[in-house]
């Protein structure tokens, strides 16, 4: 299975806003509301740009995931808001989502050697996700999340 990516745009943004996790799993990651409030306020900071895309399986949307990424550097490519719909978990949505959104990331910006984003502790699921992929703690935590990242060169 293979999801398209496609940008959060005024044709499906109310969508995507639907989309939620279940109860249980609402702590591990912020709501698309949340996530696109970003890409306007930049409470990173005014150097760090955010694009955010829908998950799609054909014409079904399952999900969300956001990029951010500060100009010129190599280190700061993340990943954020990430989320399967909880209609949608269990079904390989998420590794698929994740492999289109790392293979993107490198093919956009050659510069980027790492890719990072942040974890729950608690969030076993994710976490075992990441390390599937080879994304290895970085020793750093942010906002309570333990940081990790994945090296692409």
């Amino acid at each position: 299975m293979k999801v398209q990516l496609k940008r959060v745009t005024r044709e499906n943004w109310e969508e995507a806003m639907t989309l939620k996790v279940k109860k249980e799993q609402s702590n591990f990651t912020p709501t698309v509301a949340v996530s696109l409030a970003k890409v306007y306020i930049k409470p990173d900071g005014d150097n760090i740009e955010y694009i955010p895309f829908a998950i799609y399986d054909k014409e079904r949307m399952v999900g969300f995931i956001m990029h951010a990424y500060e100009v010129n550097t190599t280190n700061m490519y993340w990943i954020n808001g990430f989320i399967i719909d909880e209609r949608y978990q269990g079904k390989g949505y998420g590794r698929s989502a994740l492999s289109v959104i790392i293979q993107w990331i490198v093919s956009e910006f050659s510069i980027c050697k790492e890719i990072r984003l942040t974890v729950c502790k608690e969030n076993k699921v994710a976490r075992e996700l990441y390390n599937s992929f080879g994304f290895l703690p970085a020793g750093e935590v942010y906002a309570g999340e333990d940081v990790l990242f994945l090296s692409v060169d």
